[in-house]
């Protein structure tokens, strides 16, 4: 692990592959290494990281591979479940990944002989992302460019079905919302359903396209965030279904929004992939800049550390970490 000050990036991974997506496990997992799982066209690695800032026994940054998951195909989109331990006897490791052949994943392992993946099938277009149910982690929700959103249980079976009108491109499941599911859709329309009546309760309007990423917030409920066209877009739910605050940020249009799961005034987004180079920008609501700028080669994915102001984004066989003040 070597610090790259070049591209002000804190730290960087040497991975075997292409990374298409990464991403930190959201959930305590008992251990105090942080859980991360980054995708590429055939694998998923599961590793554990520990970083100086939260260890002062750790020069740097330390980072170890757990199991290396055969996929045998291109890996778009990874979520964690809250099941995943790693302080139970034997530890369990649970996520599910999208790919590029329409089907979901999911795999679980005790890092010993038992490791099972079990095929969803149903969407019949790309599935742009996927979460799981944050409390008990019994469900799975995804979005795809087939026009739904769709929930799905542990076996694969479809337990709700979302008629969207256009690509879903970003699905959120809120611990403190457990009944509320966020779905963001490519025409710049964002909507909370109601997963009791399976009814829409509240949508959002960006007033521009295309949507290709949002988030809600886990440091304040009532937070939404977006990035469509060049802009990002955040707004507070209760005040209006437009966003009370936009900024433009990346020329070649954005690609991701994701809030830090620290600090509800700091959030991250990237620009567009197959760029020569691929922005990453840190904002803070309370500055008028962005307080980071990093660049990396290639890049796609990002994702933040459960506990630090710490975001990490795939390339071209490397992961870059940048880390940010409060």
């Amino acid at each position: 692990m070597k610090q790259d000050s070049t591209r002000n990036t804190a730290y960087t991974v040497d991975c075997e592959d292409y990374v298409h997506v990464v991403k930190f496990n959201p959930f305590d997992s008992g251990d105090a290494c942080s859980l991360i799982a980054y995708g590429g066209n055939h694998y998923v690695v599961v590793g554990t990281c520990r970083f100086q800032e939260e260890d002062a026994e750790v020069e740097g940054m330390q980072y170890k591979t757990l199991r290396t998951f055969h996929h045998g195909i291109r890996v778009d989109a990874i979520a964690w479940s809250p099941e995943t331990r790693l302080d139970a006897i034997p530890p369990q490791i649970r996520f599910c990944t999208a790919a590029s052949d329409r089907k979901l994943r999911l795999f679980t392992s005790d890092l010993q002989d038992k490791n099972e993946f079990k095929t969803f099938d149903g969407h019949s277009d790309y599935i742009n992302d996927l979460v799981f149910a944050p409390n008990e982690g019994q469900e799975v929700a995804s979005v795809s460019d087939d026009h739904t959103c769709r929930v799905w249980d542990l076996e694969g079976n479809e337990k709700a079905h979302f008629v969207l009108r256009s690509p879903g491109m970003s699905v959120c499941w809120h611990p403190e919302e457990a009944f509320k599911l966020m779905v963001a859709e490519k025409n710049g329309t964002i909507r909370f359903y109601d997963l009791i009546t399976q009814q829409a309760i509240l949508s959002l309007e960006c007033e521009q396209t295309p949507l290709m990423s949002a988030d809600w917030c886990l440091k304040n409920t009532l937070k939404i965030g977006a990035v469509a066209g060049s802009d990002w877009l955040i707004w507070d739910i209760t005040r209006s279904s437009y966003p009370q605050d936009k900024r433009p940020v990346h020329v070649d249009r954005a690609r991701l929004f994701r809030w830090s799961r620290v600090n509800e005034n700091l959030f991250a987004t990237t620009g567009y992939p197959g760029k020569t180079t691929t922005q990453l920008l840190v904002h803070h609501l309370g500055h008028p800049q962005p307080i980071l700028t990093g660049t990396a080669a290639v890049g796609s994915g990002l994702t933040w550390h459960r506990t630090l102001p710490l975001c990490a984004v795939g390339g071209d066989h490397k992961i870059f970490f940048w880390v940010t003040e409060m």
